[in-house]
């Protein structure tokens, strides 16, 4: 297991883990939230293999809220 300390947003804490996709790369990190479970889940299926950049264009496509 690999810790990085880091601050995290309380609110981003309190939402539930399983409505959380976390990306990283060696700069960055994304949290994604989902309305469901099953919406991160489809999400991750969908998005396998894929860059930081066509994850969020799936993301903004299907299931972000305007």
């Amino acid at each position: 297991m690999i810790c990085i300390e880091t601050k995290i947003p309380k609110e981003i804490n309190e939402i539930n883990d399983e409505l959380k996709a976390i990306y990283h790369s060696s700069d960055c990190i994304c949290i994604w939230v989902f309305e469901t479970r099953e919406d991160r889940n489809r999400f991750m299926d969908e998005t396998v293999g894929m860059m930081k950049e066509e994850r969020e264009a799936v993301f903004e496509a299907n299931y972000q809220k305007d």
